[in-house]
């Protein structure tokens, strides 16, 4: 199994940045694929951008693109999401998700606001 803890979430003013943090514990050999989500309130989680365990392949959501940057240190266990010009759409709450031999898992989630 499993475990995933975030960080970096915060109060920013549009067109500011941020980083997020996301550390994985546990059987984290098995990992394939770590990944960030968001969801605004009324709407669904979406996916926001992905990379493979060797970090050599990414996906980012059309909305984010150019914007936000996923990297990984496998060392530490850890996936960042470099998000820069963020703008007020970008509000949510952002999750990390992996996917292992296991199944998916969450974490918990990490508020991000983008004030006008």
């Amino acid at each position: 199994q499993v475990q995933l803890v975030e960080s970096g979430g915060g109060l920013v003013q549009e067109g500011g940045s941020l980083r997020l943090s996301c550390t994985a514990s546990g059987s984290t050999s098995s990992i394939n694929v770590m990944g960030w989500y968001r969801q605004a309130p009324g709407k669904q989680r979406e996916l926001v951008a992905t990379i493979t365990s060797g970090g050599d392949n990414t996906n980012y959501a059309a909305s984010v693109k150019g914007r936000f940057t996923i990297s990984r240190d496998n060392a530490k266990n850890t996936i960042y999401l470099q998000m820069n010009s963020l703008k007020p759409e970008d509000t949510a709450v952002y999750y990390c998700k992996i996917v292992s031999v296991f199944g998916a898992a969450w974490g918990q989630g990490t508020q991000v606001t983008v004030s006008s």
